[in-house]
């Protein structure tokens, strides 16, 4: 018999949140395996139970430091090591940020996130990294970073500063995510992931599909994230972009329907968190954007950019919520 989402939460559960944090990856791979159309109804019903289904929250992403990034994921343009289109740049000026931060808010946009590509940050940019995170509340705004490794005394600079979220991906599975990564261990992410949790600052964290993992491997990165202390509030689904230079460049390309799986299976086994389409929306149709909203994903990256990759027009993005009867939230 498969597990079923009336499994997933229930008044007995031991953990503080109510939730299950003790899932195994066969429990998990028994979701993977339901025919379609009995996963996304278990998936639709779960995400009722905790969110008005026919709205999205907006956020907005913004590459404060782009490229000259050291570490060597094979995904990844901003890598010094892999000959792409990118160019290394400094850290913007706060009020260029800023100034992104109040385009993002005029055009719909909940969350403004900050991303930068650092193996970590060193400690003479964290007075800009704090006058950016402030002048993005000053705006009304919820603030997310990702930085690269904190270790605990920077975690505490940003909640001091008033961050709200800190963005912190697994990738992968612990098995696969040494097929992509060398330059830092699962083990380093986890240990940030902790960091984050100890300074009470909101953990948003996901990962990438479509990289040449197996379902299994989808499997134990969702086994690793439900399994956390505490459920991330915001859980980022990425399909990879290949780009053109780094070595997943070439490698084909995912079944959509894989990855809506995907989609439905966060939502299930985390059925309080934001699940958010990130990377790769560009290349999705409408149909298969309506069913990952249908398997659950309630939040997108909103905006003609991500950090170094392309993302559907604003005006598209308001066209399919219009016809799909989708409302931002906030609005």
């Amino acid at each position: 018999m498969s597990v079923s989402s009336e499994q997933v939460s229930n008044i007995d559960s031991p953990y503080p949140d109510g939730f299950r944090h003790n899932w195994t990856k066969k429990e998990i791979l028994e979701f993977f395996d339901l025919p379609m159309m009995d996963l996304l109804f278990q998936a639709q019903t779960v995400h009722r139970k905790y969110f008005d289904p026919n709205r999205v929250q907006l956020s907005q992403l913004c590459s404060i430091k782009t490229g000259g990034c050291p570490e060597d994921c094979k995904y990844c343009p901003q890598s010094s090591r892999y000959q792409t289109d990118v160019d290394a740049e400094r850290l913007m000026a706060v009020e260029k940020v800023l100034e992104g931060a109040r385009t993002a808010k005029a055009n719909g946009a909940t969350r403004y996130c900050m991303g930068a590509a650092w193996r970590s940050p060193k400690d003479r940019d964290m007075a800009a990294v704090v006058d950016m995170i402030k002048g993005v509340k000053d705006l009304g705004l919820e603030s997310c970073m990702t930085l690269g490794m904190l270790d605990s005394d920077q975690a505490a600079t940003l909640k001091e500063a008033g961050l709200d979220y800190y963005n912190h991906n697994v990738d992968s599975s612990p098995e696969y995510y040494k097929e992509i990564i060398t330059t830092r261990t699962y083990q380093d992410r986890l240990d940030t992931l902790e960091n984050v949790r100890g300074a009470g600052l909101n953990v948003c964290s996901g990962g990438i599909v479509g990289m040449g993992e197996s379902k299994a491997d989808r499997a134990g990165m969702l086994q690793t994230l439900v399994n956390l202390p505490q459920h991330p509030g915001s859980v980022p689904i990425n399909m990879l972009v290949q780009v053109e230079g780094t070595p997943l460049y070439g490698k084909g390309q995912m079944d959509p329907f894989d990855f809506i799986r995907t989609i439905a299976v966060a939502r299930i086994l985390m059925p309080a968190s934001y699940v958010r389409l990130s990377a790769g929306r560009e290349a999705m149709s409408d149909e298969m954007q309506a069913m990952c909203f249908m398997a659950g994903a309630n939040s997108i990256f909103y905006g003609e950019k991500l950090l170094t990759t392309t993302n559907p027009q604003q005006n598209t993005d308001l066209e399919l919520f219009a016809r799909l009867g989708i409302t931002p939230e906030g609005q």
